[in-house]
Order: structure tokens, then C-alpha cells, then sequence
């Protein structure tokens, strides 16, 4: 079992990744979770579900690897992720995909 405060501070270098990702590009959980020792993909999705509605992280541009929004358990915040995502330029397809080659942040590169 983890520790509440091994937790929190990795969930402060998740945000500290996810603070690089620029507006116009979009990033996967399990993309952010390679860059953060010990981290997984749920964990990425735990941390930014944690996060404040008012908070300066960027949690609007993590999406699954297909480029799909995942959804809540509460329903909320899909919506407000696709309008914020669309006002950076990002765009969906008819299905509800971003296309991860031409909206992938080259983090890995």
C-alpha cells in the first residue's frame, strides 16, 4: 500500500509533467506515467482526478491512447475537457478521437 505522502509528492511530479505539456497538444496518461519513476497510467488519472476545478494544471490535454476523453464516474468534467481541449485548436473526430500523430506531444522524442 502506498503512503498518503508518497502519494502527494508523486502526484506533485506528475503535475509537474503534465505543467509541460503545451496548449494545441495532447499527451496519454501512460505517456506522462513513463516520465515519473514508480508511476502508472491509473496513478496519472488518480492524480489529476484530485486536482481542484480552479488549479493551473493543464489536466485537459492527458487523454487515453486511443485519443479518446475517459470518462468520469461522475460524468463531469467531459464536456469542459473537449471545449477547453477545442479552444487550444485541438480537434475531434466524428467518433470523439483526437489523432494522437498529428496532436501527440513528442515528449518521447
Amino acid at each position: 500500500m502506498v503512503s498518503k505522502a508518497t502519494a502527494s509528492s508523486k502526484y506533485q511530479l506528475i503535475y509537474r509533467c503534465v505543467k509541460q505539456v503545451p496548449a494545441g497538444y495532447v499527451a496519454s496518461y501512460g505517456q506522462i506515467a513513463t516520465h515519473v519513476e514508480g508511476c502508472t497510467a491509473r496513478l496519472v488519472g488518480y492524480a489529476l482526478s484530485a486536482l481542484p476545478w480552479d488549479t493551473d494544471v493543464p489536466w485537459q490535454r492527458i487523454v487515453n491512447a486511443k485519443g479518446e476523453i475517459s470518462m468520469r464516474k461522475d460524468g463531469a468534467g467531459d464536456a469542459v475537457q473537449r471545449n477547453l481541449l477545442e479552444e487550444e485548436g485541438i480537434e475531434f473526430s466524428g467518433d470523439g478521437r483526437i489523432d494522437m500523430r498529428r496532436f501527440r506531444w513528442p515528449l518521447d522524442q
